[in-house]
């Protein structure tokens, strides 16, 4: 099994987003909650509307759900861009349940799209849009503790989100490369 990375290029986030809205709300859904939850694909793939959507129709704050790698419950803000995504994917919809899976498979089965799937879909995607690095769906996982950690969130913040022992553990997962490293010292200039 190859290790796959994080998307670094923000311009990159951008047009696969693109794409994958010109593909299917849904994969769209998928990418956008991915790189803004940090959740594992696992987690993802089986939330229903009635975890992220009120009674009412409404965008909820956050989403609380039970890990399953963990068994540890987690709540997740719904950020702007995920809140966007999300609005965006109900318009879309003539009608849902809030039973329903936001990402179906469209076998008819009443279930969510598998992991295969779900990289498959990744996979296409970065592939049409010229991302030639090894892609998968624990990439949408490392492209937000990318950004996050890039963004100057903590890297002790970043541990406890992905529940790792250390430091240096969380550091090598996100992708953290000798470039980011260089670029510390290229830019401080005290």
């Amino acid at each position: 099994m190859n290790t796959v990375e994080p998307i670094r290029d923000r311009g990159k986030i951008e047009t696969m987003k693109k794409y994958l809205w010109a593909e299917s709300p849904r994969n769209y859904l998928l990418f956008v909650l991915g790189i803004n939850s940090g959740l594992r694909v696992s987690d993802i793939l089986k939330l229903r509307v009635s975890d992220a959507v009120d009674q009412k129709g409404r965008v909820k704050e956050s989403i609380t759900i039970r890990e399953q790698k963990t068994g540890k419950e987690k709540t997740i803000v719904i950020n702007k861009a995920a809140r966007r995504a999300l609005e965006e994917f109900l318009q879309s919809r003539k009608s849902i349940d809030p039973r329903d899976y936001f990402f179906a498979s469209r076998k008819g089965e009443n279930q969510p799209v598998s992991r295969v799937q779900a990289w498959q879909l990744l996979n296409r995607a970065a592939r049409a849009i010229g991302i030639t690095g090894n892609i998968g769906t624990h990439t949408l996982r490392k492209t937000f503790g990318y950004h996050a950690y890039q963004r100057g969130t903590d890297i002790i913040l970043l541990q406890k989100i992905f529940n790792h022992a250390a430091p240096n553990v969380t550091l090598r997962y996100i992708g953290i490369t000798q470039d980011d490293i260089d670029r510390v010292y290229i830019n401080l200039n005290l």
